[in-house]
């Protein structure tokens, strides 16, 4: 960094020298993200952390390595890549005030003893809509963690015998491809769009306990076509893939929801593969039930994606250009 844009320092008091290594990262790989975000440069002292840098720059990554050393201080989740990002992109967006008041918090243990946690203020707003209504629409670009959440909690609520069975569905559509060119039989053809939600349960529960399970219809997973003449009791209910869904199969698949079920449909809205003709009932449904007791209905963000940073770019650039076309459509012809 040069020396002529160093003109203020800030520093930052640690406990131990263990908190300074979560805090700078392996080989300062987390430093150097605020670095190259702020314009500024951080290193280590004997007794913490100097940030130095333009006033208004070192005030900001200030701001965000002193939330960072409470949440260490709080044992209430590792700092990671992930969450050194959120806090820097929500700042870079206006947001910050938000994600400073975000706390990450425990919604269970997976198969492996790993915490499952909220990564973000939109995640846990969507776990708290989980909680608190029978039926809940969560839409959102991918890597969100809309389906894994979501079957976190079913999970969560399996073990707290809260319900008796979970229930996993999808629309068999394909996304460019044909069922029909696909070797095997029916089961064959459907489980690669199944794959998601075994992935899911098998980093929960344990590819043993799992199987277990389903061997005892405690879990099910079947195509959103099994769904219909059937009433689901006692169950969480997970619709995935729902943008795949017509008018006709939403109102099929809601209207399936028994006494002691709660129901949880996620979907991107962007990434819709059926015919072009047909429209999606998942917006429809979310618009129409939104209103009504016990449903509500959450919208995740490219802030809320917990995969790798070029996912959130990637977003960025489909909707940038989205937003173009949808202003020169708007503009009148001359």
């Amino acid at each position: 960094m040069d020396s002529e844009v160093i003109n203020t320092e800030k520093h930052l008091e640690l406990n131990t020298p263990e908190e300074g290594l979560a805090l700078l990262g392996a080989c300062n790989g987390h430093a150097g993200i605020v670095e190259k975000s702020f314009n500024v440069k951080v290193e280590a002292t004997a007794t913490g952390l100097v940030i130095r840098g333009e006033e208004k720059a070192v005030e900001t990554a200030a701001r965000i390595y002193n939330r960072l050393h409470e949440l260490c201080q709080m044992g209430a989740a590792p700092v990671t890549e992930q969450l050194i990002r959120y806090l820097v992109d929500s700042t870079t967006q206006g947001e910050f005030a938000d994600a400073e008041k975000f706390t990450p918090s425990l919604i269970c243990v997976n198969a492996k003893g790993r915490p499952v946690l909220c990564k973000t203020t939109g995640q846990q707003k969507y776990v708290d809509a989980i909680r608190n209504h029978d039926l809940t629409f969560a839409i959102g670009p991918a890597g969100t963690g809309k389906t894994y959440l979501a079957v976190a909690m079913a999970v969560k609520a399996f073990r707290a015998h809260d319900i008796s069975r979970i229930i996993l569905t999808r629309p068999a559509i394909e996304a460019g491809e044909n069922l029909g060119f696909l070797p095997g039989d029916l089961q064959s053809k459907v489980d690669p769009y199944m794959r998601p939600l075994y992935d899911s349960l098998n980093d929960l529960m344990g590819f043993d306990v799992y199987q277990r399970h389903l061997e005892r219809s405690e879990i099910e997973i079947s195509p959103l076509a099994y769904m219909r003449g059937r009433t689901l009791d006692d169950a969480f209910i997970i619709l995935d893939e729902a943008q795949n869904t017509t008018r006709e199969q939403m109102k099929m698949f809601l209207t399936r929801i028994g006494y002691n079920a709660r129901a949880v449909v996620t979907g991107d809205i962007t990434q819709i593969d059926l015919p072009q003709r047909r429209k999606s009932g998942l917006a429809e449904a979310a618009r129409l039930l939104g209103s009504l007791e016990g449903v509500t209905s959450v919208r995740l963000t490219e802030r809320d994606v917990v995969r790798n940073p070029l996912v959130q770019r990637i977003i960025r650039a489909y909707e940038k250009e989205s937003s173009v076309k949808k202003d020169s459509q708007r503009r009148p012809a001359r």
